[in-house]
């Protein structure tokens, strides 16, 4: 029997928070790698045009080197593709923004466009999966350039700079490969052993065990995702796909897994040495390999009312800002667009660290511009430490990565000549204040009713893998690979139910969810899954009517 208690209804305004909004977590594991990267990607073009007298252009330069923040979580063969669409993508938005600011004087046209591309950059990096930095610097990079100077005839230079600079971060961020080509599957490996290692320690039943094994599922599929990025196989990606399936096993059966044997195999994977060997029982391993990923074209729907809020917040950002005689609107269209995530809980908790972190980052930038002003090298050194802050801060919390982003910003508006630091910092803070405030009104107002929708979509493709892995299991003779198959697509349903779950549990304006439903879905999805692993001899055999037991509603 079930424990789950009926949940309350959902009230349709949720408070918001402010509680451990601007707690700091613990910093990304990789965090020197965008950190190092975008110094490298930075810095050469930075010097060349330094030297050549032509600081006005590092703006144009850097919107080319600022892609080496993308695609550090990707395997090489993975990374190499994304990293050429984030490019393209880049100079995309890149070219209309330049070709928009050439064409028409007009604020008015300019913010709108601003915010059109802004809409279509959050819905390709979401629906893509691209991570972090996300659609936010795509948008610093053609805001910025709709509010630049420019002639058409001047457009074609530009972006063949944005061009070479952007070749140059996609060569940089590929150079790790040369020491350690497995280094991000083993780092994805390492982290669902954790995960699942973390769910161990609950037992199943523990304080906190449904968020644990969430995320261990989640982990268990983030690895799965790295490692089937790549056609290629080798004698490695085997062996880290043998230790994800025991981390698989131990979420299915947390009471039977060594929580310190799993750290301990996540401990072998830092470095380069030897993949630690995991053994399967004979015919489970041939099961590796199976991908139960989602196609794109199902993430764009979802999707719909984030593109609205942002091209709606981002235009009466911009509008607001134009009202109140402020020169730079674009710093108010892209705090709106930085805004947006899944739901207005996290939106909210977004808006107060962008605050806290532009205005400390403003302090900031008074505290150093008189180092930044005692010349051009100087002002290119500044900048390049403040790259290299925002990405070792901007893993613990948001806010304080901004610290470092804020001040940066206002130094690359001075390559084309020093600008007056009251006037600077003032328009910052107010386009700040005006961004944001507005930017969650539009989020507000945007309702996103079809949460609550999605989440009995989501219900229902979990109850129907779960029906087919019943009936794969009662076959006398289901076969490995059907069996592996209908285990993957119970537990990426499963998974998919959790987050559309947590999403719709931080919106407001809609019906009360299922949240009965939901655990019930999961428990019983959980239950199939032991049963369907004991049933590929990845776990020690049962009496035969509790695993039937186990596959039942």
């Amino acid at each position: 029997m079930s424990s789950a208690q009926p949940a309350p209804s959902t009230p349709l305004a949720r408070h918001l928070p402010l509680a451990g909004v601007l707690r700091l977590g613990r910093p990304s594991e990789i965090w020197f790698k965008p950190a190092l990267s975008v110094v490298a990607a930075i810095a050469p073009p930075a010097f060349t045009l330094l030297a050549l007298g032509r600081l006005d252009l590092v703006m144009y330069a850097m919107a080319g080197s600022l892609c080496a923040l993308y695609a550090h979580s990707r395997p090489y063969a993975a990374r190499a593709r994304v990293l050429v669409w984030v490019v393209l993508g880049m100079l995309g938005g890149f070219g209309v923004a330049l070709v928009a600011a050439s064409l028409t004087g007009s604020a008015v046209v300019l913010v709108t466009v601003g915010a059109l591309l802004a809409a279509a950059q959050k819905v390709l990096c979401d629906a893509t999966r691209v991570g972090p930095p996300g659609n936010v610097v795509l948008t610093f990079v053609s805001s910025a350039s709709l509010f630049a100077p420019q002639t058409l005839a001047q457009v074609p230079g530009h972006l063949a700079l944005a061009a070479a600079t952007g070749a140059w971060a996609w060569l940089v961020c590929m150079a790790p490969v040369l020491v350690r080509p497995h280094g991000p599957e083993r780092r994805a490996t390492a982290a669902a052993l954790k995960a699942a290692a973390g769910y161990a320690d609950t037992g199943g039943t523990g304080e906190g065990h449904a968020r644990a094994r969430a995320a261990g599922y989640a982990a268990v599929q983030a690895a799965w995702q790295s490692l089937l990025s790549t056609s290629a196989s080798s004698r490695t990606r085997r062996a880290l796909e043998r230790l994800v399936v025991r981390a698989e096993v131990a979420l299915a059966a947390p009471t039977q897994a060594e929580a310190g044997r799993l750290r301990a195999w996540a401990g072998s994977l830092r470095g380069t040495g030897p993949v630690p060997e995991a053994g399967l029982p004979h015919a489970a391993d041939g099961l590796l390999g199976v991908d139960a990923a989602r196609p794109l074209w199902s993430r764009l729907g979802p999707l719909t009312p984030l593109a609205a809020r942002t091209a709606l917040g981002c235009a009466l950002a911009g509008y607001a800002s134009l009202a109140l005689g402020i020169g730079r609107p674009y710093w108010a269209l892209v705090t709106a667009a930085s805004l947006y995530q899944a739901n207005i809980a996290l939106t909210w908790s977004r808006a107060v660290q962008r605050v806290v972190g532009n205005v400390v980052g403003v302090l900031v930038f008074l505290a150093v511009v008189p180092l930044a002003h005692l010349g051009p090298a100087a002002l290119v050194l500044c900048c390049l430490a403040f790259s290299f802050g925002a990405e070792v801060l901007i893993s613990r919390n948001y806010w304080l990565g901004s610290v470092c982003v804020t001040p940066m910003a206002l130094l690359i508006t001075e390559f084309a000549g020093y600008q007056e630091t009251g006037t600077l910092m003032a328009e910052r803070v107010v386009d700040t204040v005006v961004g944001v405030l507005v930017g969650f009104v539009a989020a507000v107002a945007v309702t996103n009713r079809r949460a609550g929708d999605r989440v009995d979509r989501a219900l229902a493709a979990a109850d129907r893998a779960r029906e087919h892995t019943v009936r794969v299991l009662a076959e006398p003779d289901p076969g490995p690979t059907a069996l592996e198959s209908a285990r993957r697509g119970l537990a990426v349903a499963l998974s998919d139910l959790r987050a559309t779950a947590d999403a719709a549990a931080g919106e407001w304006w809609q019906r009360a969810q299922p949240q009965e439903r939901v655990v019930l879905a999961e428990q019983s999805g959980h239950r199939t899954l032991a049963a369907t692993a004991r049933r590929q001899g990845l776990l020690p055999d049962r009496d035969p009517a509790t695993e039937t037991e186990d596959a039942r509603p």
